[in-house]
């Protein structure tokens, strides 16, 4: 079951079946098995999108509403009014123009300046620098701070962990070093300190990049398949309970479901995968014991798992900011194209400084998908460049918390209409979690 719930939550298992199109809502109850339904947008501070009422007949089973007239359309971006509006609706800065379907990946690779895709060993090693000395600190501040503020010494820890996971990152892509052997020492290493496989990841993320925003075949964030959300009252709740309060936490679901099998990965992989496990479970075996000895177990706590929590934070929040809006569609296979996948499915964000320095830009993410051969020290100038040629077309943000009060409380059902469906407009009764993040989370977006 754990398992089922997992690729429940970051994947489709089988083919997609699609609910009925039907806008966001608010119900007047008319009659039983009646509602009169006005089209809102639940996060547009009064403001409203083409309020045309209709009617639709809800069954009682979860999942099964059926229309009996035609549905108002969602809100167009067609215009640059219309865009705008819906950017200030989710918290963005600026929603792109759809890219024309002749334009290809190539066409935009094209235009960046070819020392984006320079490897410098001295900017790369001092990424290693920065990323080790403010994990000591962090180690250090934690050691001497008072209960009080530890809190703070977690979230400095677990942001400065992050960036040995953006480092072994960059490794994957053969992007650190020209020399593939230190690439791969490297980036097993910096995952150590995460107990991540790094040749696991590595194949799996390949993938990620290959097919990112394909439904069934994309390996991040998934939309829930409306068959998944039917199928039985405990997985209902459990993807409720998982793409909403703990959400940001959720990759550690993906961690253990994606990593550790051995069946996952083709014959030819499965002697590298082996060894990057061994090295997990070496470090597993001899550094937590050795943590244990000198502090405890409340210690192991304190200076490991508190900080692992912190970037397992990271890795989901900065994956589900990158692709993740109600206008950013997943597409079937027959349906996907790279560019148009990879530019107008890809969200630049920015976040305080402190974070961009500790996590070595992995927020500026849209030229990483145009090339990811692209080191993380010239993402800033690749991403000026796709601005200057192509900006019309990107997806802006700055972090906000209407942005992720978007994210977790309507991106949740897959609809090939709509894109998604909130969970309390299919099954508002075991939608609590929802609505208490609707509830608790801030409405403001400076």
């Amino acid at each position: 079951m754990a398992s089922r719930i997992a690729d429940s939550l970051f994947a489709f298992t089988g083919p997609q079946q699609c609910l009925p199109r039907a806008p966001q809502v608010a119900h007047a109850r008319l009659s039983p098995g009646v509602y009169a339904v006005r089209p809102i947008d639940l996060l547009l501070k009064g403001k409203t999108h083409r309020r045309r009422t209709f009617l639709v007949s809800a069954k009682k089973r979860v999942g099964s509403i059926k229309a009996v007239a035609v549905p108002a359309a969602p809100p167009s971006a067609d215009s640059a009014e219309e865009r705008e509006q819906l950017a200030e609706s989710y918290g963005f800065e600026q929603i792109g123009q759809d890219l024309p379907d002749n334009v290809t990946l190539k066409d935009i690779m094209d235009t960046l300046p070819k020392e984006v895709f320079e490897i410098d060993d001295v900017k790369a090693w001092k990424s290693v620098l920065v990323s080790v000395t403010s994990y000591a600190l962090g180690l250090f501040m934690i050691s001497k701070a008072p209960w009080y503020l530890l809190p703070l010494a977690w979230a400095w820890t677990g942001t400065a962990v992050t960036g040995f996971f953006v480092i072994g990152h960059d490794c994957a892509h053969k992007s650190f070093s020209k020399n593939k052997l230190v690439e791969d020492i490297v980036g097993t290493l910096a995952f150590l300190p995460l107990v991540y496989p790094y040749e696991p990841w590595r194949f799996k993320h390949d993938r990620h990049h290959a097919k990112t925003n394909m439904l069934v075949h994309a390996t991040a964030w998934q939309p829930v398949p409306p068959e998944e959300f039917d199928s039985s009252p405990v997985l209902r709740k459990a993807i409720i309970l998982g793409y909403g309060p703990i959400r940001p936490w959720l990759s550690i679901a993906h961690w253990v479901n994606w990593h550790f099998n051995l069946r996952k990965f083709r014959p030819s992989e499965v002697n590298r995968v082996k060894i990057s496990l061994a090295c997990v479970f070496a470090f597993m075996a001899v550094g937590w014991p050795l943590i244990i000895y000198k502090v405890g177990i409340l210690g192991w706590v304190k200076f490991w798992l508190m900080p692992w929590l912190g970037y397992h934070f990271w890795m989901s929040t900065f994956t589900m900011v990158h692709h993740t809006a109600p206008h950013i569609p997943f597409k079937p296979a027959d349906e996907w194209n790279a560019a148009q996948a990879q530019l107008n499915g890809t969200v630049h964000c920015d976040y305080p400084s402190w974070i961009e320095i500790l996590c070595h830009d992995i927020n500026v993410h849209i030229p990483h998908h145009i090339s990811p051969r692209i080191p993380s020290y010239n993402l800033r100038a690749a991403h000026e460049s796709i601005q200057e040629n192509w900006g019309k077309y990107t997806n802006l943000a700055t972090w906000n918390w209407r942005l992720m009060k978007t994210i977790m409380t309507v991106c949740h059902v897959y609809n090939k209409e709509e894109n998604y469906i909130p969970f309390d407009r299919l099954a508002p009764e075991e939608s609590q979690p929802i609505t208490f993040l609707k509830k608790a989370m801030p409405d403001y977006a400076a």
